[in-house]
């Protein structure tokens, strides 16, 4: 081990350790198979790289440091800092020695037959890791194979390191050093894509170290964040950034060639404050509250902490000054994931006012009680977010322009047999009359991002349409604050123009949905860019392609004015789905009625095309129609259909199509279907009513174990790699739907409950996740403003990512966790409605 500190170095050290009062503390594998000590997790595999959307910086090695997960990817990599498409390691074995207190796993790159093992084991007051290799490295990844830890930028910013003594400062904004290399000599990504455009120049960049040495000090003036690594083997410290703007500081040691056995090892130490308890975290609504609902505070507390007896409400009043006006027992709930939760009920308190929570010496942000709480809070979903997704148009807000006019081009075949790297995929048929690389003409209208990536899902788009529609039908929804021009191809944010937003928003969707059909003959999967270097566009959607149409006479980066040789141009994935044709005719179905007394010549060619897709669909064979990816919603999307088209034809064959399947499906699944029959039940039988009924008194038995299961009563469920919010607010509409039905059986405090946890009343923070609605909100999320470490008002984020196997986390300082902090279009349509079914029942007369 080599270690060349200055005297003053030493000091600064030995000067922060005095002062959190202790220098690094022992670590133990515990229960649930990572090693522990207080302010500190070391988890090993807990979590796997997925191998779908690659190195989503949430698997291998990670440190939760003091309560922050600040390190991940601790792993055998193939470059210095891997982007998100590099091959990741797939996990062959992981196994937990209580008696020797190790955790070790195999991992294995399959496409380059190369399997290396970790072993982890703490030794005292440090982790060490070491890497075994069977057999020599491949001679074709020597030089390139490596172990790696990450870690996360926003922690160390305005911080310093240390490497052998020499300080540096972690750069704010990217600015290390980068090497070209032929592009030969670069390990493959996934499927043969690429990541860099390299305009037909055959290299490819290396990020350089920052600095490299035997031991690595991370922080050594921040004791929560302070992290050494010392190696007999050198350590080299990166900035992925410079790469990837999702990059991370990566720390990295080079394998040896020609070695086997133990050919690497790293001592990990990260201290420990003494002591430390994390901050309880006061979980409320940041819109406020109705007087009239429930008002419960969820206080989530370290596992070490001691519950308090009570907790306070304080009001602010006008001349400034505060007043405590109620407080109470804090009643215990228990443990959930790693945290204790306690209740504190202020439902007593119903004056109008500003008021704030105080509980021990953690005050809370204030929040407002008053009748109009609700009545606003959609406006920024409609007014901002789904104006700013929207495809095909230049979007403009005041003196921004948040994008110019996009695809223009659009679109063209896709080729056949593709693996495509967002889950798209192309058989051995187009089931069109186009040929692959063909422009489809027609395509360039209408449509939204599906989020921050510039695609058109039509999946997502059908529900979104669905949902928009019931915000219509059900509240009448007559705002008008932005302008929209279809001609002209303009947007106008905070303008209105004479006409129904929500009615505008549902012929834009419309439009493109309309498009598909008309011009390809069904609905596609969906519509997206071909290159991986596209993919990843960060900025304005205009500059994604050249947005003209790809002519294969031309040269690449030619152009005649009118077309260009460069393929560019987004695919057209146009295999035949059922599910898709179904999904798609509901979508239509719906939008006919809205669009009525709107647009009435496209409200007429929708019930058409909607009737089209059904009748061409009711006859095909159940093994044909459930294959493939989407067949699990096949039967979704069936009823779907059937129930929207006849809400708007009234023709019986639709509803004894709905009622034969829905039955069955509720059985199956109750959870998943039993929105879709509450939706029909306004417009069925009594005889369909009365059955229901006793469906939703097993529904009701549903939410009573959700309210055992944690202490928010909301599907909490563990879903790898993405957030629980869109799955909580459907929930909160089909209990709103029930108790509209049968409010003996259904509380509409389950409603309010969805959008409490949506508002601030959920695990990790109190912020709302929904940008710019409440006191305070996420800041830092994306749409198509990915880059830019900012929110677009009203975006939804997808919220708490649930990791194995105990840690609940948000990001607040990072925005690009997809998973947490990406806006999808069609939660934004369920928002809405849940806003206002809220509002409605609070203020019904």
């Amino acid at each position: 081990m080599h270690r060349n500190y200055s005297v003053q170095n030493w000091l600064l050290i030995v000067f922060c350790s005095l002062c959190t009062g202790q220098i690094f503390a022992q670590l133990e594998l515990n229960e649930k198979e990572y090693f522990e000590t207080r302010g500190l997790n070391v988890l090993v595999f807990s979590n796997e790289y997925n191998g779908f959307f690659f190195d989503e910086k949430n698997a291998g090695i990670e440190l939760i440091h003091h309560g922050m997960r600040s390190s991940t990817g601790g792993a055998v990599r193939l470059q210095n800092t891997p982007e998100q498409w590099d091959l990741v390691p797939s996990l062959l074995e992981r196994k937990v020695d209580r008696s020797t207190n190790t955790v070790e796993v195999t991992t294995r790159y399959e496409q380059l037959e190369f399997t290396s093992k970790i072993i982890v084991k703490p030794e005292g007051k440090r982790i060490n890791i070491s890497v075994y290799l069977d057999e020599p490295l491949p001679e074709n990844l020597e030089g390139k194979a490596g172990f790696n830890l990450e870690f996360l930028p926003a922690a160390y910013f305005e911080k310093s390191y240390l490497v052998n003594g020499n300080p540096g400062i972690f750069p704010l904004y990217p600015s290390g050093n980068t090497k070209i290399k032929p592009i030969s000599e670069k390990v493959p990504q996934f499927a043969g894509h690429s990541t860099l455009d390299t305009r037909g120049e055959e290299e490819f960049i290396v990020p350089q170290p920052l600095a490299s040495g035997n031991t690595i000090i991370l922080a050594p003036e921040d004791p929560y964040h302070h992290v050494e690594i010392t190696s007999e083997t050198e350590i080299s410290l990166f900035d992925g950034r410079s790469l990837a703007q999702n990059g991370w500081f990566v720390t990295r040691s080079i394998l040896p060639a020609n070695k086997t056995g133990k050919v690497l090892e790293w001592h990990l130490e990260a201290n420990t404050v003494s002591n430390w308890l994390r901050d309880p975290n006061i979980g409320f609504s940041q819109v406020g509250y109705h007087p009239s609902q429930e008002k419960v505070a969820i206080i989530e507390l370290d596992e070490n902490d001691n519950q308090l007896q009570t907790a306070s409400l304080y009001q602010v009043t006008s001349e400034g000054k505060t007043i405590e006006k109620f407080s109470k027992k804090v009643a215990e709930w228990g443990k959930h994931f790693r945290y204790n939760y306690a209740e504190f009920d202020f439902s007593d308190i119903t004056e109008t006012g500003i008021y704030y929570i105080k509980y021990g010496d953690q005050t809370t942000n204030t929040f407002p009680i008053s009748e109009q709480v609700y009545e606003t809070a959609w406006h920024p979903t409609l007014d901002v977010f789904f104006p700013v997704q929207m495809d095909h148009m230049k979007v403009n807000e005041a003196y921004r322009t948040w994008h110019g006019r996009p695809f223009m081009d659009d679109a063209i075949q896709a080729p056949l047999d593709q693996e495509h790297f967002d889950g798209y995929s192309m058989g051995s048929s187009t089931d069109t009359k186009f040929e692959p690389y063909e422009h489809i003409p027609g395509l360039d209208v209408g449509g939204w991002f599906d989020a921050g990536d510039y695609d058109i899902q039509t999946g997502t788009h059908c529900l979104t349409i669905t949902d928009l529609v019931a915000s219509w039908e059900e509240f009448g929804l007559e705002r008008d604050q932005t302008h929209i021009n279809q001609k002209n191809r303009y947007v106008d944010i905070h303008r209105p123009d004479g006409k129904i937003d929500i009615l505008q928003q549902i012929e834009h969707g419309t439009l493109n949905l309309v498009a598909q059909i008309n011009n390809i003959g069904h609905p596609v999967r969906g519509i997206v860019v071909p290159n991986l270097h596209q993919y990843h566009h960060l900025g304005d959607a205009s500059t994604e392609t050249d947005n003209l149409p790809y002519n294969p006479d031309l040269e690449p980066f030619e152009s005649d004015g009118l077309s260009s040789g460069t393929l560019d141009d987004r695919w057209v994935f146009t295999e035949r789905s059922p599910y898709l044709d179904y999904r798609t005719a509901g979508a239509l179905a719906a939008a006919s009625r809205a669009l009525k007394d709107y647009n009435s010549s496209l409200s007429k060619e929708c019930i058409e095309l909607a009737k089209k897709l059904w009748e061409e669909n009711e006859n095909m064979p159940l093994e044909e129609a459930s294959s493939g990816y989407f067949a699990r919603f096949l039967k979704l999307s069936e009823m779907n259909a059937s129930m929207q088209l006849y809400v708007s034809t009234k023709e019986e064959k639709y509803a004894e199509a709905f009622e034969e399947k829905i039955w069955k499906a509720m059985d199956e699944s109750l959870d998943r279907t039993i929105d879709i029959a509450l939706h029909a039940a306004p417009h069925m039988d009594e005889k369909f009513n009365k059955k229901l009924k006793t469906y939703v008194q097993k529904y009701v038995d549903e939410i009573d174990q959700l309210e055992k299961d944690n202490p928010y009563g909301v599907p909490m469920f563990l879903r790898p790699g993405w957030g629980g919010n869109h799955g909580i607010i459907d929930f909160a509409i089909a209990n709103y739907r029930a108790h509209k039905l049968y409010p003996d059986l259904v509380d509409k405090e389950h409603v309010f409950k969805g959008l409490h946890y949506i508002f601030g009343r959920h695990p990790h923070s109190n912020l709302s996740f929904v940008s710019g609605v409440g006191t305070k909100t996420k800041k830092v999320a994306y749409g198509s403003n990915r880059a830019d470490f900012s929110f677009i008002a009203g975006g939804i984020v997808p919220g708490i990512l649930l990791m194995n196997p105990d840690f609940p986390e948000n990001k607040e300082n990072w925005p690009f966790f997809w998973g947490e902090n990406e806006y999808i279009v069609d939660i934004g349509a369920s928002y809405i409605f849940l806003v206002n079914a809220t509002n409605e029942l609070l203020n019904e007369k």
